[in-house]
């Protein structure tokens, strides 16, 4: 298991909804946002890694390595379609889960996906509990830097850049990892 690439592609998929968390924080108390948050979570890695097991029971574990396309497109493609949040209907809680699905169902799904592929079982048990703790981090040390005004200016200015480069990382780190560089090269 490689926490190093679970961490990295974890922030890389939520630095964008880190802006919007900061602003459920002022909204809302920490434990709704955190649930809410930890729930959207859960769900999405829960997705992406049934229909990684159901696409690795049919095609071999190399092939799978061009899944690290789908990282290197959401760094490449020119919109950005994630700005728009949707406005959840119901408690804190919900409108925290259904903003976080709709903000970044698209990226989990795709980066997340290649990535657990791969896992088995009992290692995406761990991750679960890994990504989960990273969550609560996050929403815990968020809270206690909301209110510093030059947080806000660096992640405005650095923060779309610092993610594609994440998300190319991570694409390169599928091909490689799932042997889809080597097999290709073997063809050479």
């Amino acid at each position: 298991m490689h926490f190093w690439l679970l961490t990295l592609t974890f922030i890389s998929v939520n630095l964008d909804f880190f802006f919007m968390l900061l602003f459920l924080l002022k909204k809302y108390r920490v434990q709704q946002v955190m649930l809410g948050y930890l729930l959207g979570t859960l769900i999405l890695l829960t997705l992406s890694f049934t229909v990684g097991k159901v696409l690795a029971a049919f095609l071999p574990e190399w092939l799978l390595g061009v899944l690290g396309i789908l990282p290197i497109y959401m760094a490449l493609r020119a919109d950005d379609d994630d700005d728009d949040a949707a406005k959840g209907h119901g408690g804190p809680i919900v409108t925290v889960l259904v903003t976080y699905l709709s903000v970044c169902a698209g990226c989990n799904l795709s980066i997340f996906l290649p990535v657990l592929a791969g896992e088995s079982l009992a290692h995406f048990g761990l991750t679960l509990i890994f990504i989960g703790v990273l969550t609560v981090l996050v929403v815990l040390i968020l809270k206690l830097i909301a209110d510093i005004p030059v947080v806000t200016q660096v992640m405005d200015r650095y923060g779309t850049p610092l993610m594609k480069v994440c998300y190319i990382l991570i694409g390169i780190y599928v091909f490689w990892d799932s042997g889809l560089l080597t097999h290709l090269l073997s063809w050479v």
